[in-house]
């Protein structure tokens, strides 16, 4: 049973759709057809990852394939210009790459993904060598978690830790990724810390805390 936080490695893909960097454009668009993908990490010797291509990076070949843009569009747009008329991989991708190493957590993955406004990550070794991909809806695979499962984490890594002797049974139910936590601990100051553990449990997707101080405590 794996316990929070889950790590890249959980929920990568390892079977990757790649180029290299010589690729040409029709080439591109015919693995990210097959490969029902939209992005490919480009690659070079033994398979260190030095780009990716993704098909923002193709459109503008599309965009500026009949139009003579005036001036002002000519400085604002400079590299889509250059990528209307790329060739190849090398001269499309963006570089360097943004990866993600395969310990990585999903909150940390998911951070880079949200800064920088791309939906997939290249996974890399201590080399720079390429170990799988993972995408926006690979980190979301923690929500299909079972209930149980999230349950039996809860209690195993937060309540038995947090609240060893209860006065009575804490109660842990999990309904559709809510959980719900029930009972009378002896350390009322533990609560606020026992929320947030279990709202950091991967898979939770909210927190109703009933737990109360034990009379006299």
């Amino acid at each position: 049973m794996h316990s929070s936080p889950h790590r890249v490695s959980d929920v990568m893909t390892h079977a990757v759709v790649a180029v290299g960097r010589k690729a040409l454009f029709k080439d591109i668009v015919e693995r990210m057809s097959e490969g029902e993908v939209s992005a490919l990490p480009v690659l070079e010797g033994d398979g260190r990852v030095i780009g990716v291509v993704s098909e923002a990076d193709l459109l503008p070949k599309e965009e500026f394939r009949d139009s003579d843009p005036d001036r002002f569009t000519q400085a604002r747009r400079l590299s889509d210009l250059a990528r209307a008329g790329a060739l190849t991989a090398e001269e499309l991708m963006s570089a360097p790459a943004l990866t993600v190493h395969a310990d990585a957590t999903l909150a940390e993955a998911a951070r880079i993904m949200a800064l920088r406004h791309v939906k997939r990550l290249p996974v890399v070794n201590d080399e720079g060598l390429l170990e799988g991909i993972v995408s926006r809806g690979d980190l979301l695979k923690v929500f299909a978690r079972p209930d149980n499962d999230l349950a039996d984490e809860i209690r195993r890594d937060v309540v038995d830790l947090l609240f060893p002797a209860p006065v009575e049974p804490v109660h842990i139910t999990v309904s559709e990724g809510v959980a719900r936590l029930t009972g009378k601990v002896p350390d009322a100051t533990r609560i606020p810390l026992a929320i947030r553990l279990v709202r950091g449990v991967e898979g939770v997707i909210g927190v109703d805390c009933r737990l109360t101080a034990a009379a006299g405590r």
